[in-house]
């Protein structure tokens, strides 16, 4: 069994995960075998160890970690790697991995610029 974990920033605000729900949402629809969670960094919940640990206690054997910032930044550069250090440690058995910012992916930043073009069209 898969799984994969949409990683975020995190906020105070409690609507600002509605995007990230909804983009969820839409990942289970397209791939259903795959065990999809939302983790955040800091101020909402659950955390990167804690969506991992509730995999790990589904049985996933891999777990893709996809980064939803708009880029590389600080997060993304330093504190991911280390928070992956600590999951690859407390759970040895489990394939965890990642990959780039979703803001480094050019169809990513293609559909933005849709987005940008589209609005100003109003």
């Amino acid at each position: 069994m898969r799984g994969l974990i949409l990683f975020a920033h995190g906020s105070r605000e409690p609507r600002w995960v509605e995007p990230f729900e909804r983009l969820a949402a839409r990942v289970r629809v397209r791939a259903p075998a795959l065990e999809v969670r939302l983790a955040f960094l800091e101020l909402m919940r659950p955390d990167l160890q804690g969506a991992t640990d509730e995999l790990a206690r589904l049985g996933v054997t891999s777990i893709g970690i996809v980064p939803v910032f708009l880029g590389q930044g600080g997060h993304v550069r330093s504190d991911l790697p280390a928070l992956l250090d600590v999951l690859r440690k407390r759970h040895p058995d489990i394939e965890i991995s990642s990959v780039p910012a979703v803001g480094d992916d050019e169809a990513v930043i293609e559909a933005l610029a849709e987005y940008c073009l589209r609005a100003i069209a109003l």
